[in-house]
């Protein structure tokens, strides 16, 4: 249930309404936007008169939400939310990042990709310190030192960097280590100890849609993290398994306005593992960005055929700044259009 307040309230009418609201045992949301003030009514609101809500004097009306999620709903928060992913770079609200580089950290070549994708234009480092691999033989990170190399790469060059963590265990050593996005692969999307732990901490999450995962399901993923407190959530749409098999995941473009319908968390698109091939990456990218997307993660590698992990999906350094290059332009285009 949300009750919309009125223009005319004064901050301490609000003060009074929550307590009123919190002291029958409910959770409060308040969203002050530029044009209204929301107050999200959390809990089993059926035990809340509406008509009595509204015949308060700073009550403009009131409207029950039937979506479960309710922190992540648009509804409860009508603005777009911005994420301040450290040294100057927020996503949402009209901003545009891209998070480029390697899938897996695998030594001094972190920093001359970082250097290529940053020449390019990427405002965001990527690189997985931790990697959960399908099979338990696969390659699985650098650990530690992977996350120390990550970091004195983005800080030589002003980068947020972004990175995988997989365990709940582990979260306080990324909060130490000062990682500035906490990512939440597919594999752990579900994974409600960790969602509820990275919660706990104010570090962004960048969140990944799940294999089998429908848009509610990640919404609710995202409700997980918020319910304890961390609002900073950037969910990500990196293409779900269906029964077509010549790429490695389908990328469902209609997610992106529908969570942008949904919810005002901001949404980014993953084409490199929506695709799984090289080829098919950059065209997934320009039909991210010109359906909405807030930012796009891509994997970028100097030496694809040498790479740890995924090297069939990473873009040349040469092939990202010609895909950056793109971009702009269809930002260009979709934003005019839209003025």
């Amino acid at each position: 249930m949300i009750a919309v307040i009125k223009q005319s309230a004064t901050k301490d009418q609000l003060d009074g309404l929550v307590d009123w609201i919190e002291g029958r045992g409910f959770k409060t949301n308040v969203s002050q936007g530029d044009n209204e003030t929301i107050v999200g009514i959390i809990g089993d609101t059926t035990q809340i008169d509406p008509f009595l809500l509204e015949s308060m004097d700073i009550v403009e009306r009131v409207q029950r939400v039937t979506e479960p999620f309710k922190k992540a709903n648009r509804k409860f928060h009508p603005e777009d939310t911005v994420v301040d992913c450290g040294h100057g770079v927020s996503i949402g609200g009209g901003s545009f990042q891209v998070i480029a580089g390697p899938c897996s950290v695998e030594g001094e070549n972190l920093l001359r990709i970082a250097r290529a994708v940053k020449a390019a234009g990427a405002t965001m480092l990527r690189g997985g310190a931790y990697k959960p691999r399908t099979s338990p033989y696969s390659y699985q990170g650098m650990g530690p030192h992977g996350l120390d190399l990550l970091m004195e790469a983005g800080g030589e060059l002003d980068m947020p960097v972004v990175t995988e963590v997989m365990d709940p265990r582990d979260v306080a050593l990324f909060v130490d280590k000062g990682v500035d996005v906490m990512q939440i692969g597919a594999r752990n999307s579900q994974n409600f100890a960790l969602l509820r732990e990275v919660g706990k901490t104010r570090v962004p999450v960048l969140l990944k849609r799940g294999f089998a995962m429908t848009i509610d399901e990640l919404l609710m993923a995202a409700e997980y993290v918020m319910s304890e407190g961390n609002p900073n959530v950037i969910l990500c749409e990196r293409g779900i398994r269906t029964f077509e098999t010549r790429t490695r995941n389908t990328f469902d473009v209609n997610a992106i306005p529908v969570l942008h319908h949904l919810s005002h968390l901001p949404v980014v698109g993953d084409p490199s593992h929506a695709t799984g091939y090289t080829r098919y990456v950059r065209p997934i990218a320009y039909a991210a960005c010109a359906a909405g997307a807030d930012g796009l993660e891509i994997e970028v590698h100097d030496r694809p055929s040498e790479a740890w992990s995924d090297g069939a999906q990473a873009l040349t350094p040469a092939q990202f700044a010609d895909a950056m290059r793109r971009l702009a332009l269809i930002r260009e285009a979709a934003c005019a259009e839209t003025e």
